[in-house]
C-alpha cells in the first residue's frame, strides 16, 4: 500500500493569468474532490481543520469543488459548509441525501425538491423507517442497542465529544440511524447486517458509530454527482478522501482515493482498491497533503 509524501513547500507553476497548465478555462474546474468530514477534513477529537486550510484555500483559488460527504445531519453539514465557504453540493448520512444550494449551475437533477433554501435529492430510508427497523431487531437478536433515537443530548454529546447545541443538530436525522452496541460479540455485526438485509436495508462502519441506513452509500451518491457534474464539464478528474470503513464505496467510485491515517488499520483495502494511496499523516494533515499534492500535479506514483 502507497503512502504519500510531504508535498513540495513550492507552489505549482501557474502559468499565465494566475492558473496551473493542467486547469481548462479559468473558473472551470479540472478535479471534484470528495471529502469525508470526521477523522479526515476535521480532526478527530477536536473537529478542527486549520491544518487543512492551506489545501482548501488552493482549492478555492483554482475554483475546484470541495464536496462534503459525511455521516452527519444536514443541519450540521449546512452551516459547516458555509463556515468553510464551499459553496458546492453535499451529501450527508452517508448517502442518504445530497443537497444543492440554490441557483446551483447546472440547475440540480431530477427529483430535488426545494427544501429549507436547498434543492434535496433523496435516496435513502426514511428515518423514522430505519428506527422502528432498528428495534425490531433489537428485540429479535436480544442485543443490548442504543441508537440516537433512544439517547437523549447529554448522551450524544458524551459519546461524541460534542457540545450540547451541537448534539442537537446532530440529533436531527433524516436518512441514517447511528448506533451503539454494548458489550458485543464477535457475531452480532455479521447477525445484525444479515437482519438488516432481510429489511432492504444496511448497516455500515463509522469512526464512533455503527450505522443503519437504506439500500445506499456515499459511493452511490458520489456516482449522481459525478455524472450531474460531467453532463456539462466531462474531462473533470474525481478525487476522494476519507478515514473509515463506510469511505470505502465511495473510494472505489473516485479516479484518485485516499484512506486518510487514522487510529484503525484496515488489511486489505489495498486488494480491494488497488489504486489507494494512504497519508502518511492523521486527519487534516493527511488531507492537505494529499490534496496539496495531487493539485501540484503530482502523479499517483510520484505521492508514494
Amino acid at each position: 500500500m502507497q503512502t504519500t509524501k510531504p508535498a513540495s513547500s513550492q507552489p505549482p507553476n501557474t502559468g499565465s493569468h494566475g492558473r496551473s497548465p493542467t486547469d481548462g478555462v479559468i473558473g472551470t474546474p479540472r478535479f471534484l474532490i470528495f471529502t469525508d468530514l470526521d477523522g479526515t477534513l476535521l480532526d478527530h477529537d477536536t473537529y478542527t481543520w486549520a491544518e487543512a486550510q492551506p489545501g482548501l484555500d488552493l482549492c478555492k483559488r483554482r475554483s475546484i469543488p470541495v464536496i462534503l460527504v459525511s455521516s452527519k445531519t444536514r443541519a450540521e453539514m449546512n452551516p459547516l459548509r458555509l463556515e468553510l465557504g464551499l459553496t458546492y453540493p453535499f451529501v450527508s448520512e452517508n448517502g442518504g441525501g445530497v443537497f444543492f444550494p440554490a441557483g446551483s449551475t447546472p440547475p440540480p437533477p431530477a427529483g430535488a425538491a426545494l427544501s429549507e433554501g436547498l434543492w434535496k435529492l433523496s435516496l435513502g430510508a426514511p428515518y423514522d423507517l430505519l428506527v422502528r427497523s432498528l428495534r425490531e431487531i433489537r428485540k429479535e437478536l436480544g442485543l443490548a442497542i442504543r441508537g440516537f433515537s433512544d439517547m437523549g443530548l447529554e448522551e450524544i454529546s458524551s459519546l461524541t465529544a460534542l457540545d450540547r447545541q451541537a448534539a442537537r443538530l446532530a440529533a436531527m436525522r433524516e436518512y441514517d440511524e447511528p448506533f451503539i452496541v454494548q458489550d458485543e460479540g464477535a457475531g452480532d455485526i455479521r447477525s445484525l447486517r444479515d437482519r438488516a438485509e432481510k429489511r432492504g436495508l444496511r448497516v455500515t462502519a463509522g469512526g464512533r458509530f455503527y450505522h443503519l441506513h437504506g439500500n445506499t452509500d456515499k459511493g452511490v451518491a458520489v456516482e449522481r454527482l459525478v455524472s450531474w457534474y460531467r453532463a456539462s464539464l466531462p474531462h473533470i478528474t474525481t478525487v476522494g478522501l476519507g478515514d473509515s470503513p463506510n469511505d470505502i464505496d465511495m473510494l472505489r467510485k473516485v479516479d484518485h482515493p485516499f484512506l486518510v491515517r487514522s487510529r484503525q488499520s484496515y488489511p486489505g483495502v489495498e486488494k480491494d482498491i488497488p489504486a489507494i494511496i494512504v497519508t502518511e499523516e492523521k486527519g487534516p494533515a493527511g488531507w492537505n497533503r494529499a490534496v496539496s499534492g495531487i493539485l501540484a500535479g503530482k502523479t499517483i506514483g510520484g505521492l508514494g
